[in-house]
């Protein structure tokens, strides 16, 4: 694989990660095993729901649904995290009669990891392959658990929806810009610092980057996308992506500015 042609790829490459601090080790971690010197700067976190009734609900009654869909690592988190607040037992017992999807090898791991059994794991890591794997399945009648952020896009329960399927989709968690983000994006600016790569995981990495002042940083800096999802978002801010994962993980991300950088160095231009 191209990640494996030239360890030092990136060397002399200053990268942006605007992953969430308690998420961005291991994307870090291999941008710098190929010599990239990496920022960190969160355009995320987490936090608890304002309000978590329906959760708690759900979680209370996880017995009565058909299916379960887990849409990202951070929702199995979230939901393992207030079930044991609640006393209640773990994800494994509470989820044994119901099927479970997850979106992704991250997602799936994280569940295995507490002893939950994956059914369904959709070819692509978005959320409109997951509407799609469930086609062939009935799902008239059937309730279906979806706990996931506050601010989320609508495909999956509007697709399940549509084919007959009583869907919850409860908040697990929300989104926040993380305070001390906007500091470090200006010191960066007022210092001049040269920035080569963006990465970008989510949506709201893309905006909440640039609401913090980051547009400046992209001034002549190429940007890594973790997905088309991702891409559209930053599309849709008037950015151009030059890189985006195949694979919708980070390593994946990382193979796709490794592949950008190996096609510029062929043809004579800069990578950065």
């Amino acid at each position: 694989m191209i990640e494996n042609l030239n360890r030092a790829a990136l060397r002399g490459q200053r990268v942006i990660v605007t992953r969430p601090h308690d998420q961005a080790a291991e994307l870090r971690e291999m941008l710098e095993a190929h010599g990239a010197a990496t920022i960190s700067i969160p355009a995320l976190e987490f936090q608890a729901p304002a309000n978590r009734d329906a959760l708690d609900e759900a979680l209370r009654g996880a017995h009565r649904y058909g299916w379960t869909i887990f849409t990202s690592a951070n929702a199995v988190e979230w939901v393992a995290a207030r079930a044991a607040e609640l006393g209640l037992r773990p994800l494994s017992a509470m989820f044994e009669s119901t099927r479970i999807c997850a979106i992704g090898p991250a997602t799936r791991a994280a569940l295995e990891a507490r002893g939950c059994a994956v059914a369904l794991v959709p070819s692509q890591y978005v959320a409109e392959s997951v509407a799609s794997a469930f086609e062939g399945i009935p799902l008239e009648g059937v309730s279906v658990l979806l706990p996931r952020a506050a601010v989320a896009r609508d495909v999956v329960p509007d697709a399940l929806r549509n084919r007959g399927a009583l869907v919850d989709a409860v908040e697990a968690y929300r989104s926040a810009t993380p305070a001390a983000s906007e500091a470090l994006i200006a010191g960066l600016i007022d210092r001049m610092e040269q920035v080569d790569w963006v990465t970008f995981t989510s949506g709201s990495t893309v905006t909440n980057f640039l609401a913090m002042g980051g547009a400046a940083l992209l001034e002549g800096a190429r940007i890594g996308s973790i997905g088309p999802i991702t891409s559209e978002a930053a599309a849709a801010q008037g950015l151009r992506v030059d890189a985006e994962a195949q694979e919708h993980t980070a390593a994946g991300l990382v193979a796709a500015i490794l592949r950008f950088c190996s096609a510029a160095n062929a043809t004579g231009q800069s990578p950065g």
